[in-house]
């Protein structure tokens, strides 16, 4: 019961929410004013149903501390897509013309807070730490990847390896970021830093969206297996590349903290009688 409720409770936020920060998609400081209060609302709503349903602190997105793990989240995120775009560039597949627009940066600040906060906390909040209990870290990382990765084949410019470029790239590193740290705010920074650097700083397309022009007035041409074509630069092998290694590093560093569930555990934990709402 505590997963349907969990999860139904962020995907209302997440889904009333999205509707409302799209819907003024042409007043950007109105825009980054409610994608940031959605993020906080959506954050509130999951502290509070997890408390309710778990009886205990919602200590993944605890307040101490929560800024500098957001900025490290943030920094990876940015200096991934910026290794992704350079390679990119270097290839002769990525042209900056000049400035674009910093109102169209305004608003995508706020729609990509929203977009990766509520994303977070219902496939690392809700999913993934859930199936984990029950699967151990690696399938649980496995299978919520792909999950996110299928999910945006909803998304338009929408192809099967886009989806299956984000389920390793993003999903599987995102679901290892928390497993790492296990605090929620990592894997949120680190999904805002790349997808703001993506569209409002490089003013490329993010998973095959109709993206606003960012920062630059860019233009991307070439391979799709480079580029990423009309998908965005999520769909570049580069992007790819780097998501694999970054995914290892927080797995490897994981293990070191013995943060890792093993299956065996996770099996004998399931088996442990509960109550109706846990």
């Amino acid at each position: 019961m505590r997963f349907v409720w969990q999860l139904s409770a962020v995907v209302v936020v997440a889904v009333v929410g999205g509707q409302v920060v799209a819907a003024v998609e042409n007043n950007p400081w109105l825009q980054l004013v409610l994608g940031l209060l959605v993020s906080v609302l959506a954050v509130l709503v999951y502290g509070w149903v997890v408390g309710k349903t778990e009886h205990r602190p919602d200590t993944e997105v605890a307040r101490k501390g929560a800024g500098a793990a957001i900025g490290r989240g943030m920094l990876i995120g940015v200096a991934m897509f910026g290794a992704v775009i350079t390679n990119i560039y270097v290839s002769a597949h990525y042209e900056i013309n000049g400035l674009g627009s910093v109102s169209g940066a305004v608003g995508l600040v706020g729609f990509m807070a929203a977009a990766s906060v509520t994303e977070e906390l219902i496939f690392r909040g809700v999913l993934f730490r859930i199936i984990e209990e029950r699967t151990g870290t690696w399938i649980a990382l496995s299978l919520t990847g792909l999950l996110f990765g299928l999910s945006h084949l909803l998304n338009p410019n929408a192809h099967l390896w886009g989806a299956l470029a984000i389920a390793i790239q993003a999903g599987g590193m995102l679901a290892a970021a928390y497993a790492a740290t296990r605090t929620l705010w990592v894997p949120i920074g680190l999904h805002f830093g790349w997808n703001f650097a993506a569209a409002g700083i490089f003013s490329t397309e993010v998973s095959g969206n109709h993206t606003p022009q960012g920062l630059l007035d860019t233009m991307t041409s070439g391979p799709t297996w480079v580029t990423g074509g009309d998908f965005g630069p999520e769909g570049s092998v580069y992007a790819v590349l780097f998501g694999a290694l970054v995914m290892i590093g927080f797995m490897r560093l994981a293990g070191k903290r013995g943060n890792l569930v093993p299956r065996r555990r996770a099996a004998r934990s399931a088996a442990t009688p509960t109550t109706l709402l846990r």
